[in-house]
C-alpha cells in the first residue's frame, strides 16, 4: 500500500477498518474540549466503557449477598478468576489449564522463580537482556542474593553491539551456548520497553532449553500485542500485567503461565496458599495440601474480584475480535505511523530517528535530536498523550482498539508544529 501523508487518506484507511466501532468502547480523556490523541496504551490502556458494567455487578452483588456473593452471584466469586483462563488462553498461545491471574507482575515472577530458578553449584546463572525493566533487575539481583549468590557472577546480561539500539537474535543464542551447562535461567523481557523491540522467543527458548535450562518471560508489553505460542514454544513460564494493551486498569491483576508439563505435580516447589489447593476439598480446611491440577496451584490467595471484574470486561472483547484482526490493525496503523514520522522527519530537517527495530509490535520509540522535553510538554499540551523516556526518546503505542489512522495524521501535524516553534 502507498501512504499518504493527509488527512483524507487517513479517513479512507478508517472508513475501511474492521475494528473501528471499537473505539467508540472506550473513554478517552479530552485535552482543550477535544479527545486527546493516545499513544501510551504501551503504560496504561484506556477504560473500556463496559467495564463499568462488570465492576457494578460486583458491588451489587457485595450490597445485595455480602458474603453468600461467593457462591450465589450471577458471577461467583469463588471461581470467578476461572472465567479469565479460556480467553486468555487465545491471546497467549496457551492452553486454559495452563494459566491463571493473581497478584501483579513482579510477585508472580518472584512466586514462580520459587519453582523454576533452583541453583546448585555447577548450574547457577541467569540471562537477562542489559538495562531489562528496573522491576524486572531488581527482582532477579534479589533473587540471586537469596540463594546466596553473587549477582555479578550468576547474571549474565546480553549486550546491544556498540552503536546499536536493539539486540541481535544471533548474540542471545551465542551468550546461551557460551555460558551452557552453567545456565539455570533465561529470563527477558519477551517485548523490550524501551526500544519496542521483540525478541524472537522461539528460538531464544529453543536453544536455552536445549542447554538444560528453564525458560520464562516477562510479557508485560507482549500480551493483547503481538502474536504468543507459549504452549507449542515450549517456554516453562510467563507473567505478564494487565493494564497495558489488556486494559484492565491501573496496577492491575497479573496473568501467569505454567507449561503443563509442571502441572498436577507435588513435587514442584513453590510457595503455597488456600487458593491453590483443589477447590474439591478447599473447605475441608485439610492441613495437607494438595495441588490444584492446573496454573491455579500458583495462587496463594483467594482472587481480588474487584480487580478481576475489568479485566473480563476487556478480556470479553479481545474474545469478540481475536488476536489475529488486531494484529493485522497493529502492523498497517504502526507502518502508517512510522510514515507519517518518516514525512515529518523530512520536512523538519531531521530532527529525529526512530529507534524501533523490524521486529516490533504496538511501539516505536522516537529518539529526538536537538529537542529536549520541551517538545515532550508541547505535545502533551496539545492533546497528544505519549510518554518520555531519558535522555531524549518518547514513546508511541498506536493500540489497535481505539487508535484511528487520523491520530496518526493529526499527530504529525502537532509534532510539526511543535517542532518548529522550537527551532
Amino acid at each position: 500500500m502507498e501512504f499518504q501523508n493527509s488527512l483524507e487518506f487517513a479517513q479512507q484507511l478508517d472508513a475501511v477498518d474492521p475494528l473501528r466501532k471499537y473505539r467508540d468502547e472506550f473513554h478517552f480523556p479530552k485535552v482543550k474540549g477535544k479527545d486527546v490523541i493516545y499513544f501510551t496504551g504501551n503504560s496504561l490502556g484506556l477504560e473500556p466503557k463496559r467495564t463499568q458494567k462488570f465492576v457494578n455487578d460486583v458491588m451489587n452483588d457485595w450490597k445485595n449477598l455480602a458474603v453468600e456473593g461467593h457462591f450465589h452471584a450471577e458471577k461467583s466469586w469463588w471461581d470467578y478468576h476461572e472465567r479469565l483462563a479460556a480467553p486468555l488462553a487465545k491471546v497467549v498461545g496457551a492452553k486454559p489449564e495452563e494459566v491463571s491471574v493473581m497478584n501483579t507482575l513482579t510477585v508472580n515472577l518472584h512466586m514462580l522463580m520459587v519453582s523454576f530458578y533452583r541453583p546448585n553449584e555447577k548450574r547457577f546463572k541467569i540471562i537477562c537482556e542489559e538495562k531489562a525493566f528496573p522491576s524486572d533487575q531488581y527482582m532477579l539481583k534479589s533473587q540471586v542474593k537469596f540463594h546466596g549468590l553473587d549477582p555479578d557472577k550468576a547474571i549474565v546480561e546480553v549486550k546491544k553491539r556498540p552503536g546499536e539500539d536493539f539486540w541481535h537474535t544471533q548474540d542471545v543464542l551465542d551468550i546461551i551456548n557460551e555460558v551452557g551447562d552453567e545456565l539455570a535461567l533465561v529470563l527477558i523481557g519477551g517485548v523490550n520497553y524501551y526500544n519496542g523491540q521483540v525478541f524472537d522467543m522461539e528460538s531464544i527458548t529453543k536453544s536455552a532449553k536445549e542447554q538444560g535450562a528453564f525458560v520464562g518471560w516477562d510479557l508485560a508489553h507482549g500480551v493483547g500485542n503481538v502474536a504468543l505460542k507459549l504452549h507449542d514454544w515450549g517456554v516453562d513460564f510467563a507473567a505478564w500485567c494487565s493494564y497495558k494493551y489488556m486494559n484492565s486498569g491501573p496496577g492491575n491483576a497479573s496473568g501467569i503461565f505454567v507449561h503443563e508439563q509442571y502441572l498436577n505435580r507435588s513435587d514442584i516447589p513453590r510457595f503455597e496458599g488456600w487458593w491453590g489447593t483443589k477447590k474439591e476439598t478447599r473447605f475441608l480446611m485439610k492441613p495437607e495440601f494438595e495441588p490444584m491440577a492446573n496454573a491455579d496451584a500458583w495462587q496463594v490467595s483467594n482472587p481480588p474480584v474487584l480487580s478481576l471484574a475489568p479485566y473480563l470486561a476487556s478480556l470479553e472483547m479481545f474474545d469478540e475480535v481475536g488476536m489475529e484482526a488486531l494484529i493485522a490493525k497493529r502492523k498497517l496503523i504502526v507502518s502508517y505511523l512510522e510514515f507519517i514520522l518518516q514525512e515529518i522527519d523530512k520536512e523538519t530537517d531531521g530532527s529525529f530517528e526512530i529507534i524501533t527495530p523490524e521486529d516490533r509490535g504496538c511501539q516505536l520509540s522516537v529518539f529526538l535530536h536537538g529537542h529536549g522535553k520541551d517538545l515532550f510538554n508541547y505535545l502533551m499540551e496539545n492533546g497528544v498523550i505519549t510518554d518520555w523516556r531519558e535522555p531524549n526518546v518518547i514513546r508511541l503505542a498506536p493500540a489497535p482498539f481505539y487508535c484511528s489512522f487520523a491520530d496518526m495524521y493529526n499527530f504529525g501535524q502537532v509534532l510539526k508544529s511543535g517542532i518548529q516553534s522550537k527551532g
